[in-house]
């Protein structure tokens, strides 16, 4: 079966280590085909053209090549090559030079009609010609020196001289092979021929056990040589049903790619030799501490160095790769189509990764790839990235064209897991992070993970802090700049936290806005700003209160409804109160086109869109809404007066929130440069820490008073 992740085709970049090992390697075995070759005279031509039986042997060597047997847990690149009987038998009985053709044949036939690149066509004939070599000076050292037209057949006496020169060929043959596979895997050579030497030494001691006596039928007559064959094709009937049975179970059937079961055994397989990689780095330093007198450290000072040591050790990454917006494709287009986007994703994906990984199929448009060797998350973010460059190609199916993206949640052992099952949890936390930001590509935080313990937590916490009214509103004036008038109070949420004090939204807000505590937060919020614009008006302090609505809110139809009557409740005009809401949702159509947003227009209820310049608005959406002002967010402002692009940013934003007929609100000012820059650029209102801080209910009701008692002047 072809394994789907194999890059061994891909010609390795020119002056690399691997690249050089072909090339002394191609060179070295052209070498010895050379010397080989000179060897052969007129007549030994004349013998190998004319005895039908080394014909019956190039056919058989190319056949060998062609069917490896495949056992369970083998593939084409490790199967059993029964070439390997018929190549070592030609050496015994006719010499190097016709068993290194014949052999050589057959390896370009098979790389050919296989498809394989040209670089490894040669190297494999390389490697079997050396391999031969080595194999005939063992025998010349013996005495044994076999030619077309002197044949040797092995007499008893001989088995020892076969046997070790059938031990070398191995050995030869073996090591020839691990070298290119360790350059290529980037793994050592003692690991790529610990992976299956115990299954390589077993094949080759039963096929290279036949070739004498091979030899011995072939020198009765030609006849017998089909009947050798006989067993190997039964064995390889049999080898090929089973592995059959295991390809089905451990690989997927429409794309090829290993399923979830064989992905599970190869993670752990690295997660093994991970840790063993990080166990022997950490003996390594604490062994070089104890060499180095760091043994008369204090304790914690030895143990910070070993900890650091052991740092730089190998990480595990496992990706989760979710295609966006796949389920369109197969809703318009019918699933076959879907099908053959999902073959050409896995082929795309498997030609992105690096040698080594591995890309798996979990279902659906669900795909997994792990890294059994990552530097860190940078690293692992490099390798994320490509794959979503890959697939974003423009794709062209039934006269259609289409294109892909697809969102990527990375998890890292031991960082943030330190086994399979918790690897794939958590990557497939990090994929949503990525998907509802928008942003890609996402590496696991446990700050993100509404199933972490410390996030249940803090969820258990905000629970109890509602019921016990440990949340609590402060209010930051909105001042214009032409005249200093106060336009509106922006309430703040806090969190009287009683063991960490007082916390702001982005500590505990995200939390919420997963769960539908986030209703009774908000209603909490509304009903507390109500009553404080209500106590306000009562003391002819009528200013507009702006209280910030999430896309959960606005999704939420009860939201017009505990509006509604708090107003109605409280005597207060519509106009009393301001939702903010991010930029950010007018990209969700859903929240866009909702009722509540239909209904808050009816109300009377004034928008105002914050952290403007930080989303993707769509102007006609924009236009469409009930809006009254656009606040600037506080990234740009607070740097026009050191960032050109910034101040071209502000003034454009004020500029188009003119056009509209828009009030214009820039967050974030901080100093009276700030205040004079945007004042001069004709923004209309201003927030932030030059106008006033975050104030308690008590302190800004104070405020309020203090001002109304002096005539406002112009902002400076």
């Amino acid at each position: 079966m072809k394994d789907p992740n194999n890059t061994r085709n891909t010609m390795p970049r020119r002056g690399s280590p691997l690249w050089i090992y072909f090339v002394v390697a191609v060179l070295a075995g052209g070498a010895a085909c050379v010397v080989a070759l000179a060897g052969l005279s007129g007549a030994d031509v004349d013998a190998l053209l004319g005895n039908p039986l080394f014909w019956i042997l190039g056919c058989f060597i190319v056949f060998g090549e062609l069917r490896p047997i495949i056992t369970p847990g083998s593939t084409e690149n490790n199967g059993a090559t029964t070439s390997t009987t018929f190549s070592f038998a030609a050496l015994l009985y006719a010499g190097l030079p016709i068993a290194a053709l014949l052999q050589a044949v057959a390896a370009a036939t098979c790389g050919i009609l296989r498809g394989r690149s040209p670089h490894r066509i040669a190297f494999n004939v390389a490697q079997y010609t050396l391999s031969l070599g080595a194999a005939q000076l063992v025998l010349m050292l013996f005495g044994v020196r076999a030619t077309p037209t002197s044949l040797w057949v092995p007499e008893g006496q001989d088995l020892p001289a076969i046997a070790l020169a059938g031990a070398v060929y191995f050995v030869c043959n073996d090591t020839l092979v691990g070298t290119a596979i360790a350059l290529h895997e980037r793994v050592s050579l003692v690991k790529a021929l610990r992976w299956d030497l115990g299954y390589q030494v077993l094949v080759h001691l039963a096929l290279l056990g036949l070739a004498p006596l091979m030899v011995v039928a072939m020198d009765r007559s030609a006849a017998f040589v089909p009947l050798i064959v006989l067993p190997f094709i039964a064995v390889y009937l049999n080898a090929s049903v089973s592995v059959r049975r295991e390809h089905q179970a451990l690989h997927d059937g429409l794309t090829g790619l290993p399923n979830r079961k064989l992905l599970i055994v190869r993670t752990e397989e690295a997660l093994a030799e991970a840790r063993g990689a990080r166990a022997r780095a950490a003996a390594a330093a604490a062994a070089a501490a104890n060499r180095s007198g760091a043994s008369r450290l204090p304790g914690a000072g030895a143990a910070r160095r070993l900890k650091g040591a052991g740092e730089p050790g190998r990480r595990t990454g496992l990706f989760l790769l979710d295609l966006d917006r796949f389920k369109e494709v197969n809703d318009t287009l019918g699933h076959p189509t879907g099908d053959r986007l999902l073959q050409l994703v896995a082929h795309r994906l498997t030609h992105s990764v690096r040698p080594g990984d591995l890309v798996a199929r979990l279902g659906g448009d669900e795909f997994a790839v792990l890294l059994p060797t990552v530097r860190d998350a940078a690293a692992a973010r490099e390798v994320a990235a490509r794959l979503r460059a890959a697939l974003s190609e423009p794709v062209r199916l039934d006269g259609m064209s289409f294109d892909l993206e697809a969102s990527v949640g990375i998890a890292l052992f031991p960082d943030h897991a330190p086994d399979f099952e918790l690897l794939l949890q958590r990557a497939d936390v990090a994929m949503y992070e990525a998907k509802g930001r928008r942003t890609g590509v996402e590496v696991y935080s446990p700050s993100k993970d509404r199933n972490s313990p410390a996030r249940l937590t803090m969820l258990g916490d905000l629970r109890r802090a509602v019921d016990r009214g440990e949340l609590e509103l402060f209010y930051q004036p909105k001042v214009a700049l032409h005249d200093g008038q106060l336009v509106g109070m922006e309430a703040l949420l806090r969190w009287r936290h009683p063991d960490k004090g007082l916390l702001e939204p982005e500590h505990f807000l995200p939390i919420a806005e997963q769960t539908y505590l986030m209703r009774s937060i908000t209603q909490y919020v509304v009903e507390s700003a109500l009553a404080q614009a209500a106590a306000w008006w009562r003391e002819d302090l009528t200013v507009q209160v702006a209280v910030n609505a999430s896309g959960r809110d606005l999704l939420d139809t009860g939201l017009t409804e505990t509006i509604e009557e708090g107003l109605l409740r409280r005597g207060l005009p519509a106009a009393s109160l301001q939702l903010e809401i991010t930029e950010k949702i007018l990209m969700n159509e859903q929240a866009y086109a909702s009722d509540t947003v239909t209904a808050l227009a009816a109300l009377g209820i004034p928008l105002s869109l914050d952290d403007f310049g930080t989303g993707y608005s769509s102007l006609v959406r924009l236009k469409r809404m009930p809006v009254e002002e656009i606040k600037i967010d506080a990234s740009f402002v607070s740097r026009i007066t050191a960032s050109a692009d910034d101040a071209v940013i502000v003034r454009s934003v004020i500029d188009l929130a003119r056009t509209l007929g828009l009030r214009s609100v820039a967050e974030g000012v901080e100093d009276p440069q700030t205040a004079a820059a945007v004042r001069e650029m004709g923004c209309d209102a201003a927030q932030g820490w030059h106008f006033g801080r975050p104030m308690d209910a008590a302190t800004a009701t104070d405020w309020l008073r203090r001002r109304t008692q002096r005539a406002p002047e112009p902002a400076a």
